[in-house]
This record gives C-alpha cells, structure tokens and sequence, in this order.
C-alpha cells in the first residue's frame, strides 16, 4: 500500500512539472507575441532618421496635401492644419475631417495645441516648417517632406511610410496611375494640344508651368506646353518651374490651344476676382485665339492647384474627362 501511495506521488510530481514547463512556455510565447507587436522602424527624410514605434494612432498632420495622404489610407488624423480655403477644411474633404482638430496653417503651426493632443507621429513639411523641426521632434516622431511642388507622389510615399503602411500606400498609387491612364487612353489624340495654365490672386496673376500640381497631371496625360513660355522660365529664379508672376503685357504668352485659370480665393476675403474680372476683361485676353474658340475654361483653383494632394488630383482628372470627353 505504502509504495503504491509513493508511485502515487511521483506521478503526481511528474505530472506538475510539465505543467510548469508548459506555463513556461505560455508565457514566452506570450513575450516574443508581444515583441513581435512593438516593431519599431526607421524612417529617412528630409531632416534626417527618425525612430518610430508600432503602427502610429495619433497623426497630425501639417500640409495640406499630408492630409490628403492620411484620409487616402484610410486614417484620420487628430490634427491638422486648416485648408488654405473653407472653415476649416476645403470641401471636398469635410466629410472626412469630423473631430480632427486645427493646429494653425501650414506657415504657423500652434506648438502648445500639437503637444495636447499627444501624437505618437508628426508629419510636416521643411519648406514650411523647418524652423520648429526641433520642437515637433520632442514632442513625438517627426517625418518631414522635403519640398511642395507638382510632384506629390514622393511625398506620399513618405509618408504611407511613416504610417507603416506602405502596402496601402502603393495600392493607392497604383489605382490613381490606373485611373491616369485611362482617361489618357479616352482622350486619345486631344493630347497634342497645347495647354497653358493662369492663376489669379490679389493684385497679381501668374503663369504655372510644368512642376506646378495641374502641370505635373497634364505632362502625365501628355499634353503639350505653350513654347513661348519656355523662354519665361528659363530664367526664373524665384520658383523655378512652378509658376512666374507677370504683368499684362505678357497675356498674348498665355495663349495655347486650351486655357485653364483659376483665382486664388482664401475664407474671407475675394478681392483676387476683382483682379480675375479686370485681366479677363482686358482686351489683349479677350484676343486669345483659345478665348476666342471657347476653350478658356475657368476650374477650381482648390483642384487644380491649392490642395495639392492625391484626392484633388483624382478629383482633377474627373473633370479632364469631363471638359474634353464628355
């Protein structure tokens, strides 16, 4: 009986000791699961490598077009600066903006109400905020873009990156190119046009050229540029290939087969169709062989030029297609 009580024990004892290794187990497994789930990643840009931990919940934002960026992968940002037109945000993005709170405008941020609202990721931009890198930084992870121009696509990519969403990312590119193309294949021969691009703003006009926003999407589809502006921007120093300010007397150079224009107009203050209605009621832009044909169109300066973003440019070349296909 004795010893049939002791085999009893050793039994018993056995029979503890797997169940301690299996907890042993348990909880390891449990740690590496949890390791696995705190990635952290780096992410290059313009102000250097920063360290990001996990998948970023709390974004703010400090572009225009970054907002456009975050709403496209299917997040919404905490933060975000007011659009440059629409209280606060451009209309076709409102919808999606319900909650998000402003943190000021892209060229003055509001530190003290960023840090409130406890980001785990900062996305900005160095042209307009580089001054403050050092500030943001402290404050959670900062990615910065380098530069605002026509080409945002490289923008986007950064920071689909910087939201650990990549993946997403390049699905999202990828139907915007699809999209491209086949308004492209729709438009057919209308590409060979010439096209010219004009803004105005208060007191001012300007030309935009081939590294503006509306410029970038029309070279894509393969439109032609207006030669006589070639010259204009050979020597433009101050932006480049983006756009030049001029005075009247060079109106006969915004002629080309089609004219897009568009007037700068931010919440509150319209004095820029004062300055719209004075040059399109001049008679040197009234003798513009594409005004003469009917083929200046005035669009939405919010599309075509202002958000500067992946939604905006979808939305643009709905509205290619419509102006020379439907």
């Amino acid at each position: 009986m004795q010893k049939a009580f002791q085999k009893l024990l050793v039994l018993f004892a056995v029979m503890a000791l797997f169940v301690l290794a299996a907890c042993g187990n348990s909880k390891e497994n449990t740690k590496e699961e949890s390791t696995n789930d705190s990635k952290t990643y780096s992410v290059e840009h313009s102000m250097g490598t920063t360290e990001i931990k996990d998948t970023p919940k709390r974004v703010v934002v400090l572009t225009n077009e970054g907002t456009e960026a975050i709403l496209a992968l299917g997040m919404k940002p905490v933060g975000a600066v007011q659009s440059w037109t629409g209280d606060p945000w451009y209309d076709h993005i409102k919808d999606q903006m319900d909650g998000v709170e402003v943190v000021g405008i892209e060229h003055e941020i509001n530190i003290e109400k960023i840090a409130s609202l406890k980001p785990d990721l900062i996305i900005g931009n160095k042209l307009r905020q580089e001054k403050d890198y050092a500030k943001l930084s402290k404050i959670a992870p900062t990615v910065f873009s380098e530069t605002l121009r026509g080409d945002w696509k490289e923008n986007f990519k950064l920071y689909a990156k910087a939201v650990n969403q990549e993946t997403k990312g390049e699905e999202v590119l990828k139907a915007y190119d699809d999209k491209l193309q086949a308004v492209k294949e729709k438009l057919g021969d209308k590409t060979n046009q010439e096209v010219s691009f004009v803004r105005f703003m208060t007191d001012k006009s300007r030309i935009y050229y081939t590294d503006s926003f509306s410029g970038v999407v029309f070279d894509a589809l393969g439109f032609k540029r207006v030669p006589a502006q070639e010259e204009l921007f050979k020597n433009n120093a101050k932006l480049g290939n983006l756009a030049i300010e001029v005075g009247k007397e060079v109106i006969p150079k915004m002629d080309g087969d089609v004219i897009f224009y568009f007037t700068y107009i931010p919440t509150g203050d319209d004095s820029a169709l004062a300055t719209e209605t004075e040059w399109t009621q001049d008679p040197l832009w009234k003798n513009l062989s594409a005004v003469q044909k009917g083929n200046a169109y005035k669009v939405d300066d919010v599309i075509w030029n202002t958000a500067g973003g992946i939604l905006a440019a979808n939305i643009m070349l709905d509205q290619v297609e419509e102006i020379f296909v439907k």
